[in-house]
């Protein structure tokens, strides 16, 4: 990256969104500012820099904003391109489409159940969206098993697209195991995905990016709080 050139990521440290976008950063070995947004009070710069969705993250690349998590990964996966420089999305253009599917899989079908057991108001629902969960899971433990031909990720031997879509949600997994006792990835039920998260928990941009569990389960609760009061005031 030139030395004109100006990065700022904006995002809060638990969101999944914006973990990803910062690991894929962290992978391409560019640096950035990154702005920690408060939701209560959003900044200026952010409304102004997504003024549709009003959402993190956001990446200001010289002073122009993208939006939009996967957005994000896959400019930054053409931007910051070359020798030597790993690649997020396949090369192939067949394996690369099959990427963006899951991808697109885990936000559309994936996240918003397991964020359901989040802001369940029963326990009831709180089952019912763990049953849920465990259905949408099911099909990214085959997929492991397709697209990672006998790899150590989805995309191959390094962390690839489909791996930051999930990955960035394993520290929400871990936390609602934490707080509920609801375990959605594990050895006896998803033995590749269960491997496969302790490699991605390990690799070098993981733990440079990914927050303590703790600040996910505090930020849980604060969900589950507002949610609670939300319905209460209906």
């Amino acid at each position: 990256m030139a030395a004109k050139e100006e990065l700022k990521l904006l995002g809060v440290d638990v969101s999944p969104f914006a973990i990803r976008a910062h690991m894929a950063l962290v992978i391409k070995g560019v640096s950035c500012e990154y702005v920690v947004e408060y939701l209560s009070n959003k900044s200026e710069l952010l409304l102004s820099s997504n003024p549709i969705y009003k959402k993190v993250p956001v990446l200001i690349h010289n002073g122009k904003p993208i939006c939009e998590s996967l957005v994000i990964v896959q400019y930054v996966d053409e931007i910051f391109s070359g020798d030597g420089v790993p690649s997020i999305l396949p090369t192939d253009p067949y394996e690369r489409a099959i990427a963006r599917f899951w991808a697109a899989y885990v936000d559309d079908k994936f996240f918003p159940v397991l964020r359901g057991i989040v802001l369940a108001l029963t326990e009831q629902e709180r089952v019912e969206k763990a049953t849920e969960t465990f259905a949408a899971i099911e099909p990214l433990e085959e997929a492991f098993a397709m697209c990672s031909k006998g790899k150590a990720f989805f995309c191959g031997d390094s962390i690839g697209y489909i791996d930051l879509a999930l990955g960035s949600l394993l520290v929400w997994i871990e936390a609602i195991r934490r707080m509920y006792n609801i375990e959605i990835i594990s050895a006896s039920k998803t033995p590749r995905l269960s491997a496969w998260a302790e490699r991605f928990g390990e690799s070098a941009a993981a733990k440079e990016v990914l927050p303590e569990v703790d600040k996910a389960v505090q930020f849980g609760k604060m969900l589950e709080a507002a949610a609670s009061a939300a319905a209460a005031s209906k």
